[in-house]
């Protein structure tokens, strides 16, 4: 039995060989298979996991503060069967549990029978002199190669523990996979949407949305355009091509759901655009083989990740609170919720570049003058698309989108907004410059997600705001954008890139190194 658990943003594993493990802190006396001090919210004898029938078990031992699976609380003394991908909390420890092997079925059987034929092929052996020797010659290495990846993939994917790394591996194995692959990509599925999360060759990806869709509603793998005669029980479309397909000169393409507990969690595609054939059955195979791996690597690290983030978000929420409050905060169970609520949100900073250098050399009605000529212009614009301006801070603009009522496209309503703000200011400068006026240019940033909005301050004076680090985020990527720029980060472009024309930068903070950004510019006339 594996258990790896982490507190405090350090990983350890605890192997064994026993059939049971009690788990808890060792403080007078009191004896434990796992020690989880330092973490003090952990009962001295906390839970027991055990296999038996080769199927595990959870059994809180009617802890003090209990015991969750994938966040539903045991009831104290109840028992629960893990599954290999569920995540623990037993305090602030987070905890998983690796008691079986790889699963094997059908699909990922497949490459089994490839290397059996391979052995056998080779055993055989080939005749250099025969016509088709060279052909033949390339299958078997080509099987070699795919056999030798396919095997490699679930170590690898073992291997990541950040979800944004582990996603384009997956692409770039399933490229290298399928013989003929030119171009991959992989959405998963946020909110009721696909976003797209990593994609092969870097640039502009080339995915249609209407086979994406189609891969999910029917929760299987197909190819496009279906063979002749296809397979009984596989997925068909009709014949007829999606607009983005024929925008995306898509030849060839295979689409896979990925399935896990009965839930698609996203979809995986390769194509190629070249005249080199069609794929076949044995590559949709593969496909769903990889799928299948790739779901259960997905669902757990998104867990993984959601835990992580609420720590994170609790941990910087508590900073701005006393230290009396903070304590009842950290003694309680459930989310946060101080002066207000958790929002997903996008966050649109706008800056004038320079300003108060320009500030400086003009009279106080000059200045105010100024302002009120581009806010009057640019404000407007926020509400027009569902935005909310939550300051005004001197010449700078913050507006939010998606609070306080939800929006589903609030990141595309936020880069309508920026386009549209700067297609003001250049008017608005044309004539303040005919005007003899000085003018200035202005810089935007736009980022999503998690903040917490409501009503912060005191009795006596409050006021409705946001914070959190998506605000302080949004900030970093408007200081690094040029006058006449929009920048979004890449939490933004993975909802609005098929809507968008884009070019990948970087731009450079103070403290947090690099960051990717898109330069935003315009909108594309065609939508996949």
């Amino acid at each position: 039995m594996r258990i790896t658990y982490s507190y405090n943003g350090k990983q350890q594993l605890h192997e064994s060989g026993a059939q049971e493990v009690v788990i808890g802190r060792a403080e007078d006396g009191v004896e434990v298979d796992l020690d989880l001090s330092p973490d003090q919210t952990v009962s001295r004898r906390h839970a027991r996991i055990w296999v038996a029938d080769e199927r595990c078990w959870i059994e809180d031992l009617k802890s003090r503060r209990g015991t969750q699976v994938n966040g539903e609380a045991i009831k104290p003394g109840g028992q629960w069967e893990l599954q290999p991908a569920d995540q623990i909390l037993i305090g602030q420890t987070h905890l998983q549990v690796d008691f079986t092997s790889a699963p094997e079925d059908s699909l990922a059987s497949t490459p089994a029978i490839e290397a059996s034929t391979l052995t056998e092929s080779l055993e055989a052996g080939l005749d250099p002199e025969a016509p088709n020797f060279a052909e033949e010659l390339e299958k078997l290495l080509n099987a070699s190669r795919r056999l030798a990846l396919f095997y490699e993939l679930p170590l690898r994917l073992g291997e990541e523990n950040q979800l944004p790394a582990l996603l384009q591996l997956i692409v770039e194995r399933v490229v290298s996979l399928i013989i003929g692959a030119r171009r991959g990509a992989l959405l998963v599925k946020e909110g009721g949407k696909l976003a797209l999360k990593a994609h092969l060759p870097a640039g502009n990806p080339s995915v249609s949305l209407t086979l994406a869709q189609q891969a999910m509603e029917q929760r299987r793998a197909f190819i496009w355009p279906p063979p002749p005669q296809p397979q009984e029980g596989r997925g068909t479309l009709p014949l007829e091509k999606p607009p983005s397909v024929i925008f995306n000169q898509i030849s060839s393409a295979l689409y896979a759901p990925l399935l896990w507990r009965g839930e698609a969690l996203g979809v995986i595609c390769i194509d190629n655009c070249e005249t080199c054939g069609s794929f076949n059955h044995d590559d949709l195979r593969l496909l769903q083989a990889v799928a299948h791996h790739a779901a259960l690597a997905v669902a757990n690290l998104q867990l993984q990740e959601k835990w992580r983030h609420q720590a994170a978000t609790q941990k910087n929420i508590l900073k701005l609170v006393s230290p009396q409050i903070a304590q009842r905060l950290q003694e309680q169970r459930g989310p946060v919720r101080l002066g207000g609520e958790f929002r997903a949100a996008t966050i649109l900073v706008s800056d004038i570049r320079g300003f108060t250098n320009l500030s400086a050399t003009m009279s106080p009605y000059e200045v105010t003058e100024m302002l009120e000529d581009y806010f009057g212009r640019l404000v407007p614009l926020v509400f027009q698309h569902q935005g909310l301006i939550d300051k005004f801070v001197g010449d700078a603009i913050l507006a939010v989108f998606g609070s306080p009522h939800p929006d589903e496209q609030q990141q595309f309503h936020a880069v309508q907004t920026a386009l549209g703000m700067q297609a003001a200011m250049r008017e608005v400068n044309a004539q303040r410059a005919a005007q003899g006026k000085r003018t200035g240019e202005l810089g935007i940033g736009i980022h999503c997600g998690e903040v917490v909005h409501g009503f912060i301050g005191t009795n006596e004076r409050m006021e409705f705001t946001v914070i959190g680090d998506t605000v302080n985020r949004a900030s970093r990527y408007c200081d690094g954008a040029r006058g006449g720029e929009v920048l979004i980060s890449p939490e933004v472009h993975q909802w609005v890139w098929n809507a968008v024309e884009a070019g990948q930068t970087s731009i450079a903070t103070k403290h947090e190194g690099n960051l990717t950004a898109y330069r935003i510019d315009g909108l594309k006339s065609f939508g996949q």
